[in-house]
């Protein structure tokens, strides 16, 4: 059976904010010095799907720009524009109808736009196990990764070996837990970080829309039947905006049979924020990560990026800097996660140069 990729990469990037902007957003940065998000997860995928079975959704404001930045890389028909954010249920579902609608089922590998992978070689054989689990059972397939510590960033997946096979089954999604429960599901070695990375036929993943989200399956279904037309436009415009906002963890994951994991270790890190970067770049003896030109003096453990500016500091510690040509962050590193607040007070007051 055919092999599709789906790369969603219609996020904002809230909590990378001032670096991240909506027309810029964190997927179409260069964060690691080597190329943009978003073209890394092409190459990646391009590894095991051919480039012209490889989709993007992102959304209309970012929609040039995404052509722009992943010129040869992508059929520019394969770049397919949300009307608006309605979370990971309806852009998935919006990727599915598309491919079965105008090239036929097939097994969709769908990966987030902006994740950091240090070892490809591994991701590539455990995304390749995903397929053939896919093939040998018709399920739905995440990728769990193998905890390095008591992360409370994430969700975790449980899970338990089945005799004689890789993958494993899913017995339950947990959303993001405390640092006592994290410990405790890191104790118990039967539990996953939940990396949003999914393999399914397009056609099974339907099948659970119908069952587990009929009324959004009903407004893909209306979607379905004007692709291709002269009114895809209009009827998609006209539709998008009404469908349900959801998560495909929430929607479908959390409450479908027949659901499976492939457990990896291969570096995975989703860049949730500053803080992250450290997975990224190198640290001074001090425990500094520096982009920028700058001068410390007895600094430990900060995070400082900037460009035309030298950034001085003195006796600071635990702080990320991030300083624009219009804006300048500063930050306690435990308080990453709550930069999108910035963002939300900006969006509040219209102050839209910013955002």
């Amino acid at each position: 059976m055919k092999t599709y990729g789906l790369i969603m990469a219609g996020g904002g990037g809230t909590r990378f904010w001032p670096l991240s902007r909506k027309r810029v957003p964190k997927q179409l940065l260069n964060l690691d010095g080597k190329e943009i998000m978003l073209n890394e997860t092409i190459d990646r995928l391009a590894r095991i799907v051919p480039n012209e079975d490889i989709f993007v959704v992102t959304n209309q404001e970012q929609m040039e720009l995404t052509k722009q930045v992943s010129e040869g890389r992508l059929q520019e028909n394969h770049i397919l524009a949300e009307p608006s954010a309605r979370n990971t249920a309806a852009c998935i579902g919006y990727g599915a109808i598309e491919i079965i609608k105008k090239y036929g089922d097939g097994i969709m590998c769908i990966l987030a736009s902006d994740h950091y992978i240090k070892e490809e070689d591994t991701f590539i054989e455990v995304l390749e196990k995903a397929i053939q689990t896919v093939e040998e059972t018709d399920g739905l397939v995440t990728i769990g990764i193998k905890p390095t510590f008591s992360a409370t960033g994430y969700g975790y997946i449980k899970n338990e070996k089945i005799e004689g096979k890789e993958y494993r089954n899913v017995i339950e999604f947990v959303e993001k837990p405390d640092l006592e429960r994290a410990n405790a599901y890191v104790a118990d070695g039967n539990y996953a970080w939940n990396s949003g990375m999914f393999v399914w036929k397009a056609s099974t993943i339907l099948k659970y829309f119908e069952k587990l989200l009929p009324d959004i399956y009903e407004k893909l279904m209306l979607i379905s039947e004007a692709l291709g037309t002269s009114s895809e436009k209009e009827i998609l415009w006209a539709i998008y905006d009404t469908i349900p906002k959801i998560s495909i963890d929430y929607g479908i994951m959390e409450r479908a049979d027949n659901v499976y994991m492939l457990e990896g270790d291969f570096g995975w890190n989703d860049i949730g924020s500053f803080d992250a970067l450290s997975a990224l770049y190198p640290s001074d003896e001090h425990g500094n990560v520096l982009r920028s030109d700058a001068i410390l003096v007895n600094c430990q453990d900060n995070i400082i990026i900037g460009d035309k500016k030298v950034i001085t500091g003195v006796g600071i510690k635990d702080l990320i800097i991030v300083d624009t040509e219009d804006a300048l962050l500063v930050c306690q590193k435990d308080k990453a996660q709550d930069v999108k607040e910035v963002v939300a007070i900006l969006e509040r007051e219209q102050r839209k140069h910013l955002l």
